[in-house]
């Protein structure tokens, strides 16, 4: 016990010891989660749309107005050709071209339907994807609130079909925000990177500054030297996650619905997890570069195969069993299940020891892998 009091107190003093490292370890995180929500925002606004319209009928221009009154498209163009639609997509200035037909309105009357063209620019997947989606959810509304009297060919007016209106509503995030989604998941990454990278330096720079020759001939044990280092790095972490949720709250007025308890019990779990994967890369590096990059490598599997950027149940049948051997996977989707959601803790609780076998086995083989030498 006296042992362990010693290791804790010099572990203490020496993270106070380093203005950059507690700069690192509380301000960067919380600075980076009042911005960065802002800018990872999924939502495609300002799509810039060329139209061109053959026919100039009254028809015509309701359309063009419902396309440029639905807040995500600005018109960026009327042009005479569709080739000069084209080059105007090719120079960058253009998302979508819209091109309608000459006898747009006259065909629409009198036979009820019409074809009109419309290009996407697809070097950005996402917006070409998510802006072709709203276009043609504008034009399917168009279509749908047309009041046109179709007359069938012996003179008749045909009487339009009842149609079934659909209303729909998003559970636990009735405005479809992507800051609820979002926050979370970026918390989590936070306290990842600083987690993981700390980490992962620490005992690496024993050995380069030649102090670990000192604590090898001495009495400590090898599970004492691993938790000594995992228990100061472990309450910083504990502290940002706090730090991140007063963030959440005061800045994106995002609570919790679930239980607290549950979510620190989780957090706690989990950053025993992670530390010892940082401190387990630690007992493999050498210098601290070489620590940087074996985490650097890491971090990038855990921030793109985590499902916080992309569903993980949309990925290949090998990407998703990977994605379940990483901790980084299941805190996320417990956070955010917690925080939107409420879950309890029995709906959450296979995650709860799927980061238990992670924090035994990761901080097992920094046991075992570190090199105590008397």
């Amino acid at each position: 016990m006296k042992t362990m009091r010693f290791i804790l107190k010099k572990e203490f003093r020496q993270i106070f010891r380093d203005k950059i490292i507690l700069a690192m370890m509380f301000v960067m995180p919380t600075v980076q989660l009042i911005i960065m929500p802002l800018a990872a925002n999924f939502e495609v606004k300002n799509i810039n749309i060329v139209y061109i319209d053959h026919d100039h009928s009254s028809y015509s221009q309701k359309l063009i107005y419902k396309i440029i009154s639905s807040g995500y498209f600005k018109l960026a163009g009327g042009p005479n050709s569709y080739k000069e639609g084209l080059k105007m997509i090719e120079e960058g200035t253009a998302d979508v071209v819209l091109e309608i037909s000459p006898g747009f309105e006259r065909n629409l009357v009198r036979e009820g339907s019409q074809k009109i063209n419309l290009s996407v620019d697809a070097i950005n997947g996402t917006k070409s994807s998510v802006g072709g989606s709203y276009l043609l959810s504008v034009l399917a509304d168009f279509n749908t609130n047309l009041d046109v009297n179709i007359k069938s060919p012996n003179g008749t007016v045909t009487v339009r079909p009842a149609k079934i209106n659909i209303e729909n509503s998003n559970w636990y995030n009735p405005r479809a925000e992507y800051k609820y989604y979002m926050v979370p998941g970026i918390l989590v990454l936070l306290l990842t990177l600083i987690g993981g990278f700390i980490t992962a330096l620490n005992i690496v720079k024993e050995k380069e500054i030649g102090t670990i020759e000192q604590i090898n001939v001495t009495p400590i044990k090898k599970w004492q030297f691993i938790l000594g280092k995992l228990i100061p790095f472990w309450i910083v972490g504990m502290t940002v996650f706090t730090i991140g949720l007063i963030v959440m709250y005061v800045i994106y007025g995002i609570f919790p619905e679930g239980s607290l308890l549950t979510l620190y019990t989780f957090a706690a779990v989990y950053l025993i997890a992670l530390l010892g994967l940082g401190l387990l890369i630690s007992t493999f590096a050498d210098t601290q570069l070489q620590a940087m990059f074996i985490a650097f490598f890491f971090m990038m599997i855990f921030m793109l195969m985590s499902g916080f950027f992309t569903n993980t149940e949309s990925m290949p049948d090998w990407a998703i069993i990977m994605s379940n051997f990483t901790p980084v996977t299941h805190f996320i989707k417990v956070v955010r299940l917690i925080v939107l959601k409420g879950s309890r803790f029995s709906e959450v609780k296979n995650e709860f020891f799927y980061l238990i076998g992670f924090a035994v086995v990761l901080n097992g083989l920094a046991i075992f892998n570190y090199r105590k030498t008397s």
